[in-house]
This record gives structure tokens, C-alpha cells and sequence, in this order.
């Protein structure tokens, strides 16, 4: 039997009526559609990171801006702090656009796919999938569950991404007009669960006799990927600075440039190394300089060997540039990319206090 819209959307959607997760930023299955705020949300912070880290964000940002219009009246640090540790962090500087255009546009998403793509940071993938989940339009939803389920499918076997406009054509062909978000949502579960990238569990997904890929034998050799590239690694130095302020110990932390790597963030300071660049390799300031070992860090495009210096001296260097003394205490609330946590960790525990 062949795939068609009728057979499949009809399968997947009493199988989704049945087995749908319970998340947090969803309906259920045939209720009233989610608050397209929540959904976009969940969608942005859905894009390169899992759902069990995400729920944690999500908690979060829904009780400190329970709207579109909070989110767009909160200060960026405040957004980028709360965002730390999510990773991929130009999402939230577009998360901030976004909500501003929207709350200077009425507070009001637009309920079109084409009308969505307007908006900064919204592109094919989360204009379609707030389309259809929040405002049931028919729109192609496709993200990596739904080209692995797709591949499979039809047999699809041209390496992605070359594949991806065939993936799309076919999903076209399978989206019912009607449930089109409750369908995007089953084809994510069924590739999250069921259609998985190994062992896929053929005996309990709904559409395994139209599978071509099943009836292949080996369903787990799609969708073929074509080889990664080796990513660059590049080093950099970053520098611990502590000061005794009014009897309690501080870190020197810095704020990054808005755009580029972790643009918005406190940081360390560093010598400002980069995706295409080593660090310069000097020194921040006058020493004397201890150094306390590196941390290695993995970003989407390159990987990075930082290696950490503490200021040893009685005393902090006297011009520092721009910064702030943060309280060493504190220094969880400061809202640090991962990388820096993993220095902050190092140094502290170079120094032998609790990290």
C-alpha cells in the first residue's frame, strides 16, 4: 500500500489522538489551539535543543513574561540572562526582535505563514509550524523528525540536505487541509518516539505498511547524510580578575559586544578570539598572571580551546575598560554562556573555593 494524504493523515491522526506527548506550550489532541505566544516561544527555543532542556526555559519565561507584550517591554540582559545555558544564542537576541515587532505591530501575531515570515528571526520552519499549531492553517511543517519519518517513508534517497526539497514536496502531498497542527505535532512525535534515528520501532508506528523504507528492510539507513565537515578549533585566552569590595569577594565580568559570538552576554574577559580567529593572545592587563588550565567548548561551526589566567596580584589591575564587579556569591544569577560557567568552574576550583 502507498502513502496518501488520506491514508496517512488519517493514521497518524488517531494514532496522535491516542499517544500525543503532554507538553507544556500544547493543546491536546482536538481542543482549542495553544496561545500562539506560547507556541512560538516553545518553537525558537525547540530549534537545536532538546525537549527536556527546553521545558525548564520555557517554565521560565512564561512566569517572568507570561506575554508577548511583557517579553517585548524586557530589558535585554534580563532576556539574555535568563536565556544562559540554552545555547544558540543569537535565538534570543531574534526572540527579543520579534516581540517587539509584534507588540509594535498591536501585540498580535499575524495568523498567515507568508505574514509570519515578516517578522524577525521566523523563518520557513517557525512560520509554518506557529501557522498551523497556533491558527490551524494548512502549512508544511519540517524540522529533523519530519524529514527522518519523510525519507523513510517514500524512500528518499538522496543525502541531505540536496534531499530536502524532495522531503518537502512529499510532505505537501501527505499534509491533510483539515488538523493541519495537530498533524505537524504527530509527525514530531512519531519521529521523536517511534521513528527514531536508530532502531526505529516499525511494529508500533501507524503507517508502517506504507513505509517504503520498512518494506526495504532497512529503514535505519535513512535518510542518508552527507559526511561532516571537520570543524576548525580555535584558542583563545580568558582572564579572572577577583577584588574584595566592602568585605565580600568579586569577579570582574564584562558585557559582549551585541552581535557575534554570545553577543549580549556577561562574559569573562577575553582576548578576543572568535569563529574565524584565534585570540590575540595577550595579556588583559598587568600581572602577574597564574594559569589555571583550559575549558573546551564545541559551537555549531567551530570548536574552541580557552585557556584561563587568575590575576594573582595583591591587588586588581587599575584600568580594567567597561565592566562591573559582580559578587562572587551571586555569580550563578549573572546569566553566563555555558562556556564561561566551565571557566568560572576551573577557576574556582583552581583556587580551591566551591564551585
Amino acid at each position: 500500500m502507498d502513502a496518501s494524504r488520506e491514508t496517512t493523515a488519517e493514521r497518524l491522526l488517531d494514532w496522535y489522538d491516542a499517544h500525543a506527548r503532554t507538553l507544556p506550550w500544547r493543546a491536546p489532541p482536538g481542543s482549542p489551539a495553544p496561545d500562539p505566544y506560547r507556541v512560538w516561544l516553545s518553537e525558537v527555543m525547540l530549534q537545536q535543543t532538546t525537549v527536556a532542556a527546553v521545558k525548564e526555559y520555557f517554565a521560565k519565561f512564561t512566569r517572568l513574561w507570561p506575554s508577548v507584550a511583557d517579553l517585548a517591554a524586557a530589558p535585554d540582559e534580563e532576556v539574555m540572562a535568563a536565556w544562559a545555558g540554552l545555547g544558540y544564542y543569537a535565538r534570543a537576541r531574534n526572540l527579543l526582535a520579534c516581540a517587539r515587532e509584534v507588540a509594535a505591530r498591536g501585540g498580535t501575531f499575524p495568523k498567515t505563514e507568508a505574514e509570519l515570515r515578516t517578522l524577525p528571526g521566523l523563518g520557513p520552519y517557525t512560520a509554518a509550524a506557529v501557522a498551523a499549531i497556533a491558527f490551524g492553517a494548512r502549512a508544511v511543517v519540517v524540522d529533523a523528525n519530519v524529514e527522518r519519518v519523510v525519507s523513510r517513508l517514500f524512500s528518499i534517497k538522496t543525502p541531505l540536505p540536496a534531499s530536502r526539497p524532495e522531503i518537502r514536496e512529499r510532505a505537501d502531498e501527505i499534509t491533510p487541509d483539515a488538523r493541519a497542527g495537530d498533524f505537524a505535532q504527530a509527525m514530531m512525535d512519531l519521529g521523536s518516539g517511534i521513528c527514531t534515528v536508530r532502531g526505529p520501532k516499525c511494529l508500533l508506528c501507524p503507517l508502517s505498511d506504507t513505509c517504503a523504507a520498512r518494506a526495504s528492510g532497512d529503514p535505519a539507513r535513512l535518510p542518508v547524510k552527507a559526511p561532516k565537515k571537520a570543524k576548525p578549533t580555535r584558542t583563545g585566552r580568558a582572564f579572572w580578575i577577583e577584588a574584595r569590595i566592602s568585605g565580600e569577594d568579586h569577579v570582574w565580568l564584562v558585557r559582549r559586544a551585541g552581535k557575534g559570538m554570545l553577543g549580549g552576554m556577561r562574559a569573562l574577559p577575553d582576548d578576543g578570539w572568535a569563529a574565524r580567529q584565534d585570540g590575540h593572545g595577550v595579556d588583559l592587563a598587568e600581572g602577574p598572571w597564574e594559569p589555571a588550565g583550559r575549558v573546551s567548548h564545541v559551537f555549531s561551526h567551530f570548536a574552541l580551546d580557552l585557556h584561563l589566567a587568575i590575576h594573582a596580584g595583591a591587588s586588581p589591575p587599575e584600568d580594567l575598560g567597561e565592566g562591573e564587579w559582580w559578587p562572587l556569591e551571586k555569580l550563578d544569577e549573572a546569566g553566563l554562556p555555558t562556556l564561561f560557567v566551565k571557566a568560572a568552574r576551573l577557576a574556582l576550583a583552581h583556587m580551591g573555593e566551591d564551585a
